[in-house]
């Protein structure tokens, strides 16, 4: 049960920051920043164990930023969409 509050809390933490790097406004609730968030860390940690840097001696700063990339990915590619369905 708390594995499940830690991945929704990362995932809106991460959702969040991406969200302040895109430009310009994004007009998506905030379950589903939440949401992009997770399957962008969920993401980022499979390329990190595929690569191999997954598990390092230190802070993964490749993993995190990979987490981070491809949060910024989804939500950049999501936001426009949901946009554009709420529009209708």
């Amino acid at each position: 049960m708390f594995q499940l509050l830690w991945i929704l809390l990362i995932g809106f933490v991460l959702g969040v920051i991406a969200k302040l790097i895109l430009r310009g406004p994004q007009a998506i609730p905030w379950w589903l920043t939440m949401l992009l968030g997770a399957a962008g860390a969920w993401l980022g940690n499979a390329v990190a164990g595929w690569i191999g840097v997954r598990h390092t001696s230190g802070i993964d700063w490749i993993r995190h930023l990979l987490q981070l990339g491809f949060a910024v990915a989804l939500i950049g590619i999501c936001a426009p969409a949901w946009s554009s369905r709420r529009s209708r």
